[in-house]
């Protein structure tokens, strides 16, 4: 499943990030023991480990490797916190946040992204570490709420109340905002209080759209 290429290919790749002194080295630790291939078609293997989004299933994209590590540094996240991803897509962002140490709630809202990512995750003999629901993500997953961290891999119009409601007070959430279809800014929000958030903005970044409902 890795084979030595792959895992050269990988070297490569995290040296390359570690390089630019951007990212916790814990975060590129991890990735660095991630094989990004298998959560991509096999027509794609041979450039798992460039830095690039590719397409998956359903319309939608495997988030370039630094935008990973980009969202996973700011998350701050810290052993046996109990994180929630929206959009679990291929399942490559929730390991990552799984082999932090993370106890990891992840939502999405296409059946056959749903589905393959729960095979990948067996695969990996993860997925008792890593617990996937079929849910809307704008309504987070209250039932488990609340959360010390929760990341958003898509980009929303504006922060859902809902995810707000959601975070600890102490936690932090980061997450796409913007215009539809235009290029968003990935907001870190840390919940001061019952009643106060802060914002700080971290950048631009481009992510598919964050929509209700199941697809």
């Amino acid at each position: 499943m890795d084979s030595f290429l792959h895992r050269g290919q990988r070297r490569q790749l995290i040296d390359k990030l570690r390089a630019t002194g951007q990212y916790d080295s814990k975060v590129l630790d991890v990735m660095a023991n991630v094989p990004r291939h298998v959560f991509l078609d096999s027509s794609f293997h041979g450039w798992a480990y460039q830095d690039e989004p590719f397409p998956i299933d359903c319309e939608q994209t495997i988030s370039q490797p630094s935008t990973v590590a980009w969202q996973s540094s700011q998350l701050e996240l810290l052993p046996r916190q109990h994180v929630l991803e929206i959009g679990t897509g291929s399942g490559y962002q929730a390991v990552v946040l799984s082999l932090l140490g993370g106890r990891v709630f992840t939502v999405e809202r296409h059946k056959p992204l749903y589905r393959k990512a729960k095979l990948t995750f067996k695969k990996l003999k993860l997925d008792r570490r890593i617990r996937s629901y079929l849910r809307d993500g704008t309504k987070g997953l209250p039932e488990m709420a609340p959360f010390d961290r929760i990341m958003a891999t898509a980009g929303a119009t504006a922060v859902p109340p809902a995810l707000r409601e959601q975070l600890k007070v102490g936690g932090i959430m980061v997450i796409p905002v913007g215009p539809e279809g235009k290029e968003q800014t990935l907001l870190k929000i840390r919940r001061l209080s019952e009643t106060e958030w802060s914002e700080e903005e971290l950048g631009q970044c481009a992510f598919v759209p964050f929509l209700e409902g199941l697809g």
